[in-house]
């Protein structure tokens, strides 16, 4: 069973990132807590609307005990339906409250869809939103995983992925163009984050 890590952010593979600089001003005005109790809300509703089982719910985000307001704002929800992983990530807005309430709004529009189209359409929809999880975080393919956030620069981030190519390359005994196209995802992933600051 694939273990989806609720901190740091895992956010599914197949779903791009908005650069920092095209988030925009959030319409909501509900705190981190709320947001929560409102995506589980939306969930057992829809569970029992369509007479489904959700199992396996993770929030995914970089909130942790110390710090509420993280410079990636990034939340992932993510849930088995029909035995396939399914996740909802929302980075558009600035704020992790906001993401995270996003998708208690994309819940509820699946709802809506149940109610009218019936649950046919609602399975074609989530096809969009089957998601294989990332094996692992961008911090734990680079070795980052002890890091401070501030101290991971672009040079670290570059020879770091220099260092991992040389065990990843297909050309290399032990190497795969799975691993190098991981690696490759990692270090993208990773310069995106570090760059958008």
């Amino acid at each position: 069973m694939t273990t989806i890590s609720p901190y740091p952010l895992q956010w599914p593979d197949n779903r791009t990132r908005l650069p920092a600089n095209r988030r925009v001003r959030s319409p909501f005005r509900t705190g981190f807590g709320k947001a929560v109790d409102n995506v589980k809300a939306s969930l057992r509703g829809f569970q029992k609307d369509a007479g489904i089982r959700i199992e396996h719910v993770v929030l995914s985000t970089n909130v942790d005990l110390m710090n509420d307001n993280p410079r990636d704002p990034g939340a992932a929800v993510w849930f088995t339906m029909d035995g396939e992983w399914v996740a909802f990530a929302v980075d558009r807005f600035p704020d992790v409250a906001s993401n995270v309430q996003a998708i208690h709004h994309i819940i509820e529009a699946r709802r809506t869809e149940l109610r009218y189209g019936g649950l046919e359409i609602v399975r074609q929809t989530f096809r969009s939103f089957v998601a294989l999880p990332a094996p692992r975080g961008w911090r734990e393919v680079l070795g980052f995983s002890a890091d401070k956030p501030d101290t991971i620069t672009k040079e670290r981030i570059e020879g770091a992925y220099r260092l991992a190519a040389q065990a990843a390359h297909p050309d290399r005994p032990g190497g795969s163009h799975e691993a190098m196209a991981a690696l490759n995802r990692a270090r993208d992933e990773a310069l995106r984050e570090v760059c958008a600051k």
